[in-house]
């Protein structure tokens, strides 16, 4: 099928979503789905595959596709979300993460947003709309908003912002919101450990997210042995 278009039709989705079909695998959509744990039926279609796909409609008019509202498979998101990501004005970019925030029910949808687009001209304005979906009360939009943080770990001055912003996760139940505090929070000792020891004297993280942070520090390969064992002490 011919991806990069200047024009999309519902007819052209309706092939496009006939096309998806044809990429699919089967054989591994039962383990995809398990694995996902999402409600939308998936074509098991490979990363590499999607990324491929993703590039060549890119190259066209690709709001045309995002405007069909294709939502009936996993890949569906995965495709929708990587073209969000290549948006480059802000405010559209915001107007469809928002749509698309709003349908999403699974971790990957989330994780694989890369928010290349942050620069120094529009860094406060994603530092906000972080703080904007870490309110929200969808959980996947709440993931959305601290998926974005990582971006931020590395300037300094934004780090006790975001330390900030995870201890108000302290009562936060949905197992795939503590997970990517756990990850958050691993990544920050990771990057900026001295400043990370600080924050964990006194932080106020649930259980199950210090803990988890804990596990994914000693799994790392960048988290000295000694500083392994040091981070015992933190757990619950």
């Amino acid at each position: 099928m011919e991806l990069s278009k200047q024009h999309w039709t519902i007819e052209d989705g309706k092939d496009f979503q006939k096309f998806l079909i044809g990429c699919g695998n089967t054989e591994k959509a039962e383990w995809a789905t398990r694995i996902l744990n999402t409600a939308m039926p998936v074509l098991a279609i490979p990363t590499p595959k999607i990324n491929e796909i993703v590039k060549q409609i890119a190259s066209g008019n690709f709001l045309e596709l995002l405007n069909l509202n294709l939502w009936q498979y996993y890949e569906n998101s995965a495709v929708n979300g990587s073209l969000i990501m290549k948006i480059k004005d802000f405010d559209l970019m915001v107007k469809y993460l928002l749509s698309y925030s709003e349908k999403v029910d699974n971790w990957a949808s989330c994780d694989l947003l890369d928010f290349k687009m942050i620069n120094e001209t529009n860094k406060e304005k994603f530092f906000a709309l972080s703080k904007k979906f870490v309110k929200a009360d969808k959980p996947f939009t709440r993931r959305i908003g601290l998926r974005i943080l990582f971006k931020f770990i590395d300037d300094s001055l934004y780090l006790p912002q975001i330390f900030e912003i995870l201890n108000g996760f302290e009562a936060e139940t949905h197992y795939y919101v503590n997970m990517i505090n756990a990850w958050l929070v691993a990544e920050c000792f990771t990057k900026a450990p001295e400043k990370t020891l600080e924050f964990l004297q006194t932080h106020k993280l649930n259980r199950f997210t210090i803990n988890k942070a804990v596990q994914k520090c000693r799994d790392s390969f960048r988290v000295s042995a000694e500083d392994k064992e040091m981070l015992l002490k933190f757990k619950k």
